[in-house]
């Protein structure tokens, strides 16, 4: 999926397809499902996780409000943190290799997702 084409296009370094088809597809069909999240270390699925809907679910992260996404959600929050906060959080979690790698590719991929597709404007609440 992570094609030259692909990776030029905003929010294209996540495989929004597979996610739309295995979980927000599922959760409207408010059955219980199976889905593998995607883990950024191994570059592979995870083993599966069992959904049970409910009344109120909550899908989140960065990519969540992708275009091809975005349209099946009642409500579309999102989230603003400081830089410097973000970068002191992905250091104690990550690590300091894991953090240089984030700095230099995974948060320019996510500013540039959010600028280029609107992803704050088309929300319905902001929280900074």
């Amino acid at each position: 999926m992570k094609t030259k084409e692909r990776m030029q296009e905003p929010g294209g370094n996540i495989h929004y397809e597979r996610f739309y088809q295995e979980v927000l597809a599922q959760v409207s069909k408010n059955r219980p499902f199976r889905y593998r999240p995607f883990t950024c270390a191994s570059q592979s699925p995870e083993a599966e996780n069992a959904v049970t809907p409910k009344r109120l679910n909550i899908i989140e992260g960065a990519y969540s409000l992708h275009p091809a996404l975005a349209d099946a959600y009642d409500l579309k929050v999102f989230l603003e943190i400081d830089p410097e906060v973000q970068s002191q959080r992905i250091l104690k979690r990550n690590g300091p290799a894991m953090h240089k790698r984030f700095i230099s590719q995974w948060i320019p991929l996510e500013n540039r997702y959010f600028q280029a597709l609107k992803i704050k404007e088309q929300c319905d609440l902001v929280f900074a």
